[in-house]
């Protein structure tokens, strides 16, 4: 049995004969109680303290391992947590919980355990971080609901300020880790307030609006896309060097140039100027990455407009 690209620890250890008693605490249980469960309740993993938030993740019927490694199906980057830390699978009984002989434990409600079953609301904490098991369509519903609330602009739809941030931070610490590159490209649009002052500041909202969506479609799944001001975004491509950044930027400014935007019968049309910078090593922060994909976005308006500079 496999999980998340693992071979998956629970075949492998040893069983316990340890039983607890106490109702309120968590039950420990052997490994001949595995199977797979029989009454198809949704489960998941939600992040609630120490590391960035996250959309709840599905247990699926193969489990998921949690740890640093990338691989993981929950990838919390903090030196805290260990490459790989813990495993959840579905048994008979439940989900089951085991330590993969992390550094420094896996807890169940500020119980240190070596495998465990939980129950709907049990706290895991792993280092300095804190995720919480919940069972049911509704409370799953619930945490996606707080996390599209808390990271996405309620306009475009796109990543907000605050969520980008994180996650160009993340990026960083990632690139500086794993010796990996990464692009970033900052972009706004040309003469915007003539767009609101002609057609309203609603017809404005519209092209944002629009246009965001038809960034997303062209971006690959784990880019980015980010409002970061009134009518400027910023994407963040991993994986991508500066030639691929500069290919989509070229892209997404024929996109929106071919864009027709029609808002109450009148059509709007828009050019957008971009800045592509790709990251220099790791002496070079993400904030001062940022800065230099700015500047380069001004030297783009400075030359013309409706182009990208590199």
């Amino acid at each position: 049995m496999r999980s998340n690209g693992f071979e998956s620890p629970l075949r492998s250890m040893k069983p316990s004969e340890e039983r607890l008693t106490d109702p309120m605490r968590t039950l420990i249980t052997s490994a001949g109680e595995l199977s797979s469960p029989t009454d198809g309740e949704v489960a998941s993993l939600v992040i609630l303290r120490g590391a960035d938030l996250q959309p709840p993740t599905p247990i699926g019927p193969e489990g998921l391992i949690v740890g640093r490694s990338p691989e993981c199906g929950i990838c919390l980057e903090h030196d805290s947590v260990s490459r790989l830390h813990f495993s959840i699978e579905p048994c008979v009984a439940g989900y089951l919980v085991r330590d993969l002989g992390s550094t420094n434990g896996t807890f169940i409600n500020s119980r240190k355990i070596d495998r465990a079953l939980v129950q709907n609301g049990d706290l895991i904490r792993i280092g300095q971080i804190t995720l919480k098991f919940i069972q049911g369509a509704a409370e799953g519903a619930y945490h996606e609901e707080l996390y599209r609330l808390v990271t996405l602009d309620p306009l475009t739809q796109a990543y907000n300020r605050r969520h980008f941030e994180q996650e160009l931070a993340r990026e960083h610490s990632r690139s500086v880790r794993y010796g990996r590159k990464f692009s970033l490209i900052l972009f706004d649009f040309d003469h915007f307030k003539e767009i609101n002052d002609q057609f309203g500041h609603l017809a404005g909202d519209a092209v944002l609006k629009e246009a965001a969506a038809q960034i997303r479609e062209r971006l690959r799944r784990d880019d980015i896309l980010a409002r970061v001001g009134g009518e400027e975004f910023a994407i963040l491509c991993p994986e991508s060097d500066l030639d691929g950044a500069c290919h989509l930027a070229s892209d997404l400014g024929e996109l929106i140039r071919k864009l027709r935007v029609i808002y109450e019968g009148l059509t709007i049309q828009a050019t957008i100027s971009l800045g592509v910078a790709e990251w220099s090593g790791e002496d070079e922060t993400p904030d001062a990455l940022y800065q230099r994909a700015d500047r380069l976005l001004y030297e783009a308006k400075e030359r013309g407009r409706d182009r990208y500079c590199r």
